[in-house]
């Protein structure tokens, strides 16, 4: 089999574009809060990223052809081919998806907040020093 045909390819390249896809979003995203852009971002993430089965036939009858797919793709297909019987366990899929991005976003908002607080609760400390009759140096050029 061809290289251009492989299956690892294929999602290789999903993959790729699709971090291309984030990192341009979140840039994007620039002038949102943190608070909102990383859980925006996560759930874009979340509903690239959740994968679902599918299930195609073939020309031969009775024949399918399996595999896995991401969830917003089978959804889609599924609805333009109004098939509801794809399409529920996949669209349900990409809200979990999404909803889990949503999550992850919101966990590392909330762990670059707790460190961003931990940094401003030490500075007080230093201006204690500079209280304490320290000399503050002013720079020096040359």
């Amino acid at each position: 089999m061809p290289i251009t045909e492989s299956m690892s390819l294929l999602w290789l390249s999903y993959g790729v574009l699709s971090l291309v896809v984030l990192l341009t979003g979140y840039l994007g995203l620039a002038f949102l809060p943190r608070l909102l852009r990383l859980p925006i971002t996560w759930l874009v993430a979340g509903v690239m990223w959740m994968p679902a089965r599918f299930r195609l036939p073939l020309l031969e009858e009775g024949d399918f052809y399996t595999g896995l797919a991401p969830a917003v793709v089978v959804a889609t297909v599924a609805f333009l081919e109004r098939n509801a019987e794809a399409l529920m366990p996949a669209l349900t899929l990409t809200l979990l998806g999404a909803g889990l991005g949503a999550v992850f976003g919101l966990l590392l908002w909330w762990l670059g907040r707790r460190r961003d607080g931990a940094q401003v609760r030490q500075e007080p400390e230093d201006d204690a020093d500079d209280r304490r009759g320290a000399e503050r140096r002013e720079p020096v050029i040359g």
